[in-house]
């Protein structure tokens, strides 16, 4: 039996580490008590270290529902772990990041990294990005993929904290120049960039701004591309078929 999507349910993107400023760790508080205080339950990728850490850790502390999915492997090798340098793992915030309230915290265990995505995405109604690494990266630009294809209509926020993802925004801006993204694919993904004096990042409430993007967010501004992934064919000869379409009928609970 497939998962039903919950549309209140929010999926956030983040690392694993801390990162070295502490405006990223403030705004992971800010998201997670701003998440509990609105009754949207918390879909990540399980791990209790760094922003993932602080994030659901927050959520929790303010009587939140969290929901944490990870990979086997992962769970066997004792967590995902720090994939920065060793002078990241100290806390600028002395906050959230010890192990109370995790036995509230329902786990789902998935056989590769690829399951976790869909895993996900199919439970939530809409994602949110707090700054990251390469796995944080790839998971925000899957899922605006997927709008992009149809696969679902659902908003994507990104926390530009400290000016993180300008360079993320920019490399868009000039794929719409160099004619590789259409101009109105531009509205896939919302980019809240806080106060523009960066010294006031640290006090910033990212958590109400996340809720309002996500609330205000207009779908009808996205023209997808619409293919009908539960369509079956007839596959020419020295073609593989592969049962996609019981793939995505469980990816998404068509």
């Amino acid at each position: 039996m497939s998962t039903p999507t919950n549309p209140s349910a929010i999926a956030v993107y983040c690392a694993s580490s801390l990162g070295n400023q502490k405006a990223y760790q403030l705004a992971a508080i800010s998201l997670g008590c701003a998440l509990a205080t609105a009754e949207r339950p918390l879909v990540y990728g399980g791990g209790s270290r760094g922003i993932m850490g602080i994030v659901s850790g927050a959520v929790l502390e303010h009587g939140g529902h969290v929901t944490g999915v990870v990979p086997f492997a992962m769970v066997a090798a004792g967590g995902e772990g720090d994939k920065a340098d060793e002078t990241t793992k100290t806390p600028a915030v002395a906050y959230l990041l010890n192990e109370k309230g995790r036995e509230k915290t329902e786990t789902i265990i998935v056989k590769s990294m690829h399951d976790r995505k869909i895993e996900m995405a199919k439970r939530v109604g809409g994602f949110i990005g707090l700054p990251g690494g390469f796995g944080t990266y790839e998971e925000i630009l899957e899922v605006i993929c997927w709008t992009q294809i149809g696969l679902h209509t659902k908003p994507v926020v990104i926390l530009n904290v400290l000016n993180f993802y300008d360079p993320l925004r920019a490399q868009i801006q000039l794929g719409i120049k160099e004619g590789f993204i259409q101009p109105h694919n531009e509205h896939l993904v919302v980019f809240v960039d806080g106060p523009s004096d960066v010294n006031e990042h640290d006090t910033f409430d990212w958590g109400k701004a996340a809720i309002d993007a996500l609330d205000g967010w207009d779908g009808g501004r996205v023209q997808c591309k619409h293919f009908d992934w539960q369509k079956e064919q007839e596959i020419p000869a020295g073609w593989i078929r592969t049962s996609f379409g019981a793939f995505v009928s469980g990816m998404f609970g068509f």
